[in-house]
């Protein structure tokens, strides 16, 4: 096999890399794709990239359509997500405190992770209401204009945020903050009173509120609650407050940063 860059003294494997690109990019994509959408942007061309497809087609790690000419996520992807999942021990344990934080509260709770200039979710537990947020496992949006993203990056310095962000950040909707020294200014002020929030940032009629867990240092992971604007009141996110700080509380003591 050939071999491109090197990371840290070894040799990339460009066939790998090639690999993991065509996997990441199908990730991206809610609707099957043409193999020229892949060519064009992974910058190879068509008949060089087509074997590659194939051979994960056959291997059930991307999916073709009956005619052949589009292409999806195969379950192989799936049984590896779970799996990610499902041997994270902090995952698991910080799944029963959903539960209790829904029972207690009666919103939808999320757990979700930073993965470079984005979080994913990792966990959720919904609502009972009928007017409630959706959000699925697996999910990636942009640190920046998320509660969970917000109390994650405000655990860095204003020079790691910059660093880790990308120069443009996108707007998700109207309220979305889009210029580093507002967000900057919004971060100190998550630091100062130790939760961050979310005012329709991410979804229209949305309000979120979440807090940084400190087991990690920086902190890696956080736990947020979401509420229908309708259903917001000082009240409710006073007790939402509270029950955040209680469960991080309860998991730093099961996972001390030091221990980790």
């Amino acid at each position: 096999m050939s071999a491109a860059h090197d990371h840290g003294g070894v040799r990339e494997v460009k066939s790998a890399a090639r690999t993991v690109e065509l996997l990441e990019i199908l990730s991206r994509h809610r609707n099957p794709v043409t193999l020229r959408t892949l060519s064009d942007e992974m910058g190879i061309p068509r008949s060089s990239l087509y074997a590659l497809v194939q051979t994960l087609v056959n291997r059930g790690w991307v999916r073709s359509d009956p005619t052949g000419t589009l292409y999806t996520l195969g379950i192989r992807a799936l049984f590896t997500g779970t799996g990610y999942i499902d041997a994270d021990a902090r995952v698991n344990q910080v799944r029963g405190h959903l539960d209790t934080l829904t029972e207690k509260l009666e919103e939808t709770v999320h757990l979700a992770r930073l993965d470079g200039s984005d979080v994913v979710y990792l966990a959720t537990q919904e609502s009972r209401h009928y007017l409630r947020p959706f959000s699925r496992v697996g999910r990636r949006l942009p640190a920046h204009s998320t509660a969970l993203g917000k109390a994650l990056l405000a655990e860095r310095s204003d020079d790691e945020v910059r660093s880790l962000l990308p120069g443009r950040l996108e707007p998700l909707t109207q309220e979305t903050i889009t210029d580093m020294d507002v967000l900057l200014r919004d971060l100190a002020l998550t630091r100062e009173r130790g939760y961050s929030v979310d005012d329709g940032e991410n979804v229209v009629g949305l309000r979120c509120v979440a807090v940084a867990l400190r087991y990690d240092e920086p902190a890696m992971d956080a736990l947020s609650c979401s509420v229908p604007t309708a259903r917001y009141t000082d009240e409710l996110a006073s007790a939402v407050v509270e029950a955040l700080m209680e469960a991080r509380a309860n998991l730093e003591r099961y996972w001390p940063p030091h221990l980790s």
